[in-house]
């Protein structure tokens, strides 16, 4: 098995990178790609962990874009050199995130909650504090019953205390990645809520522009879903590649390491046959 999207302490995952490579190893998977939120600060104790371990580590990041539906996330897997245009985009972005968070917990706090910005920092250990980490802390006080059912009755899209936040130019995005030596992926395309209809041309628009990958495979997606993005990925000139999106071990019951859309297991063909020959 393998996993090109997860997520660890230096983001919003629960376990630290060293951690997740050691998780990845007792799960039975041979290659794993560190693609957290906004920062690429756990790659260097992640690959340090995937050498010890015979695991195969692809350096990554997520990067939020600039959408007018939606939301954008780009994946930049194979990350290798000339890191410093990236790190200033990254800096950009953890400021906006930064701000974001103080506004929604403002908000909660006017609404009454026992909540400030101090007090949820304190509780975790990572530069890149995000909703998943509120949602967190509103499950310790017992304001909600889990993360998921935080973001449905609170933060997430449409509910009282969610505020958007500004990401970055997808242009310059790609090519930061590319500076990097990276291969820019489209992650989670159902995301960006732009209907099948439409779909064809703004992806086609997109492969134009630079992206080469498609994370076709993802659990947010119905598995007809997967299957035609698989299909219409391909007709247009995009790799295709499967990720968990994972988090943590109970985090989202639809996330498990090494699995994609309906638990189905990511064959090792999504990294020797599509994104490795890119990589080489």
């Amino acid at each position: 098995m393998i996993d090109l999207h997860t997520h660890s302490t230096a983001s919003d995952g629960t376990f630290s990178p060293r951690d997740l490579l050691y998780y990845a190893k007792e799960q039975g998977l041979s290659v794993l790609a560190l693609t957290d939120h906004d920062t690429i600060d756990g790659i260097d104790e992640a690959r340090e962990a995937a050498m010890d371990l015979d695991i195969c580590f692809i350096p990554g990041v997520e990067l939020n874009i600039n959408w007018p539906t939606g939301e954008f996330h780009l994946l930049g897997l194979g990350l290798q050199e000339n890191f410093d245009a990236l790190q200033e985009e990254l800096v950009l972005l953890q400021e906006s995130r930064m701000n974001r968070n103080k506004e929604i917990i403002d908000l909660m706090q006017k609404a009454g909650f026992p909540i400030d910005f101090d007090r949820v920092s304190e509780m975790f250990e990572t530069n890149s504090l995000g909703r998943p980490h509120i949602a967190q802390y509103l499950v310790s006080i017992k304001k909600a019953k889990n993360v998921q059912d935080a973001f449905d009755r609170y933060i997430g899209k449409g509910r009282p205390f969610y505020i958007g936040r500004k990401g970055l130019d997808l242009d310059r995005a790609i090519e930061v990645i590319k500076e990097t030596k990276g291969v820019p992926v489209l992650a989670h395309p159902m995301s960006l809520y732009v209907s099948w209809g439409k779909l064809g041309p703004v992806l086609h628009d997109l492969h134009e522009r630079g992206i080469e990958g498609l994370e076709a495979w993802h659990p947010g997606a119905r598995m007809s879903e997967c299957q035609r993005l698989d299909e219409l990925g391909r007709k247009l000139g995009f790799f295709i590649t499967a990720g968990s999106d994972f988090h943590g071990p109970g985090v989202r019951k639809d996330r498990k390491l090494g699995h994609s859309c309906r638990m189905k297991k990511i064959d090792e063909k999504y990294w020797t046959e599509e994104l490795k020959p890119h990589l080489e």
